[in-house]
């Protein structure tokens, strides 16, 4: 039952009424399993260019960026407490005892705690830690010899320490070189000033952040920035945004009930990366490239991550020129039969375009109505990397409820993996996504395409968790670069694998990319 003080929040919080009575309805139905067709493979849904092809749109980007508006999208809101994960747990149970010890001592995998203790000075936040260990009188390495784990784990997390488990992730130090060590904000402040800049030499960057983290990341941007413009000859133009309270989602109890705290107020919850969409829409940008905040490498292995950014970037303008030109034609001229079937050509082969079995029995007039509303969309081309067993999302031919067929990006827990051809197919995919995008948002008329119109409301997520013992349901719309973009125009490109270096765990920046 919706309350009078419960529509006097919705208001403040910029909700409608109706956007949580679809939540509700959600929660009683649930959302469909994604209908797989077919993984997406090489010269079925992939693209992977010649050497040619590869200096040829590298060229394309050159010479064109310098006309469009281009920036960095990195979502960078998350706390990084899930990548030490494995040691809160060590923290928890570790007790000193002589079989605590032979357990440590046992387990020597890349991500054990052990391995973070033996190669703890390999780390870029070394110096720092042990800096603030000797302020008081702490010496790291007598903790190691004398087996006091838990102090180092306490002064890495804790906000007595380091504080690195309530920071996010763009905060922490990630590599180190000879004389500084850069957080992973900073580099990618030096991705930007790479691809992310036009004539005027501006690069451009923006980060979605939560609230609490604001005053800290300014701190640190005020630190840093002067040092790359200096560096990399650039001006950088750094911004950031907070996912909107008009984003979060009504959380219910297990009768799909509104979940109400002890005060009587309903409980809300953030919609997840999905609601990031309201924040790329709102920016005023021609180019959006997108990556996380925890993909980024140390300068030694920068060069192909430039040269396949370029790439992307060159292919998306060489389609949006064309694109822009047929919607032209579409638009204000006679089309004569050559000519349709050229833009039919292009659309199925190069923008990857499934039309319906309806298109051949329309009318003239109507088939291009067709096409042009087929093509006057946002594109966007992803890069995909081979597949060699990280968990996550892919490139899949997808059928949606409307029957249609298009590339998607899916997740795995999207899947009916329960039910077998499902499960065949989302396990024979031969590559993975790293989430590495680059979007082209306007239309053929330079105006900003409404991104919040092409969304596939139907992809959202429901998951279980509880709050203050009680248990209830949770409700993500759908993901940024899954059902939040379901309807725009998909180019899959492989990109190397030595582009994708994600960060999930504090371990994994002692695997050599990040050395």
């Amino acid at each position: 039952m919706i309350l009078q003080k419960d529509i006097e929040e919705f208001q403040q919080m910029g909700i409608d009424v109706k956007t949580i009575e679809r939540q509700i309805e959600n929660f009683k139905n649930g959302f469909p399993f994604v209908n797989l067709i077919k993984p997406a493979f090489f010269k079925d849904g992939i693209i992977i260019f010649e050497k040619n092809q590869i200096e040829n749109y590298t060229r394309i980007f050159d010479n064109m960026v310098v006309n469009r508006r281009v920036l960095k999208f990195v979502p960078a809101s998350g706390a990084a407490s899930r990548m030490f994960q494995h040691l809160y747990s060590f923290r928890d149970k570790y007790k000193g005892s002589e079989k605590d010890i032979q357990s440590f001592d046992s387990d020597n995998s890349f991500n054990s705690v052990h391995r973070f203790i033996a190669e703890i000075k390999k780390f870029a936040f070394y110096n720092d830690l042990k800096a603030i260990m000797e302020a008081n009188q702490l010496n790291i390495d007598e903790c190691i010899r004398n087996r006091r784990y838990i102090e180092i784990i306490n002064y890495l997390l804790d906000e007595n320490g380091l504080g690195y488990g309530v920071l996010p992730k763009g905060l922490l130090k990630f590599h180190h070189y000879n004389d500084y060590s850069r957080t992973s904000i900073e580099e990618h402040l030096v991705e930007a000033a790479s691809y992310s800049k036009g004539s005027d030499n501006i690069a451009s960057i923006h980060f979605t952040l939560s609230p609490e983290h604001i005053k800290k990341f300014n701190k640190h941007i005020c630190l840093v920035k002067d040092i790359y413009e200096k560096r990399f000859n650039v001006s950088l133009k750094i911004d950031y945004s907070i996912q909107k309270l008009s984003t979060d989602t009504v959380a219910v109890d297990m009768n799909n009930d509104f979940f109400r705290e002890e005060d009587g107020k309903l409980l809300f919850r953030p919609g997840g990366h999905g609601a990031l969409i309201e924040n790329l829409n709102d920016l005023q940008g021609d180019i959006i490239f997108i990556k996380n905040i925890d993909n980024i490498v140390p300068d030694k292995l920068k060069e192909q991550t430039f040269l396949f950014k370029k790439v992307i970037g060159g292919y998306l303008i060489s389609l949006q020129q064309k694109t822009y030109e047929y919607l032209h034609l579409l638009n204000n001229e006679f089309i004569n039969d050559k000519k349709l079937n050229e833009i039919i050509e292009f659309a199925v082969n190069e923008l990857m375009i499934i039309f319906q079995d309806k298109f051949e029995t329309l009318l003239p007039k109507d088939k291009v109505n067709y096409l042009y509303n087929k093509l006057n969309r946002p594109i966007r081309v992803c890069g995909m990397v081979k597949n060699e067993g990280e968990p996550g999302g892919g490139p899949f031919w997808v059928r949606n409820q409307k029957g249609e067929a298009s590339l998607q990006i899916v997740e795995s827990s999207q899947i009916n993996l329960n039910n077998s051809l499902q499960s065949q197919i989302f396990k024979s995919a031969t590559h993975f996504n790293p989430v590495d995008l680059v979007c082209g948002v306007r239309n053929y008329r330079g105006e900003a395409f409404d991104l919040k119109g092409f969304v596939d409301s139907s992809t959202g997520f429901i998951s279980t968790k509880s709050k203050d013992g009680r248990s209830l349901k949770a409700q993500e719309l759908p993901g940024l670069w899954n059902g939040a973009m379901a309807d725009w125009i998909s180019v899959f490109v492989e990109v190397p694998i030595i582009t994708f270096n994600p960060v999930k765990t504090i371990n994994d920046l002692l695997r050599v990319e990040h050395q």
